[in-house]
């Protein structure tokens, strides 16, 4: 007899698609290469060569190229520090793997990532030599790791689409706070962020829910970091 597969509303017994090895692959690396702890560096690079006469006497300090001195700073305080504490609490066994899947895994980096971002927003005010936009764009970092550390608690927000939600929202505020025409550099970060939230949800990473709350989170991060320091 044939057996007949009536369907179902019910959640439970529907069962989850299933994607190529390949095309898994591919979200992988995509996963890894648009890790939110590489863009603070990237969009410091984007707007000290993009924009350098805001950055002129960061580019007055270097030694060896252009902004050299800008760049370790931010690669230092915001990828290598807390790369090192993740390392080392995987090394201590606090969390248990370094793509930080479970909320668990995500408390101790989330209060690492906080200080770090919250000093170099603070010694950039401080030394009151980088624009206010930049500034704001720390701020806001800052901001949104704040909220996704305290959201943390009740539910699971994707930390790739906060970051790249971020970014764009950075860019909307330069073109509406700052009436700069970089509509194509906007555009190219929407597509980004688009082929990174599917990337996490071919993973199997997040739901769709916490990929378009991360990315709202990073939007609004940059949104009233910008109407504070901006």
């Amino acid at each position: 007899m044939e057996q007949v597969i009536i369907p179902t509303t019910d959640d439970s017994r529907q069962e989850k698609p299933v994607f190529s090895p390949a095309l898994r692959k591919a979200a992988e690396v995509i996963s890894y290469l648009s890790h939110p702890l590489f863009l603070p560096i990237l969009v410091t690079m984007f707007l000290a060569n993009a924009m350098p006469e805001y950055f002129v006497l960061f580019k007055q300090d270097s030694v060896r190229f252009a902004f050299d001195k800008l760049f370790i700073r931010v690669l230092f305080s915001t990828l290598f520090l807390p790369l090192f504490v993740v390392a080392l609490c995987k090394a201590l066994g606090f969390v248990t793997s370094f793509q930080l899947r479970s909320q668990k895994d995500r408390i101790i980096p989330y209060i690492a990532c906080t200080t770090f971002y919250f000093w170099t927003y603070f010694a950039f005010k401080r030394e009151a030599v980088a624009p206010p936009f930049f500034n704001a764009f720390f701020l806001g970092i800052f901001l949104a790791i704040v909220i996704g550390m305290v959201a943390n608690t009740y539910v699971k927000i994707s930390m790739h689409t906060i970051g790249w939600g971020g970014v764009v929202g950075f860019l909307l505020m330069l073109m509406i706070g700052m009436n700069m025409n970089i509509s194509l550099v906007l555009m190219v970060a929407f597509l980004i962020t688009g082929v990174v939230g599917t990337a996490r949800l071919l993973l199997g990473a997040h739901t769709p829910a916490e990929i378009y709350a991360g990315f709202i989170l990073g939007i609004i991060s940059q949104l009233i970091a910008y109407g504070i320091a901006g």
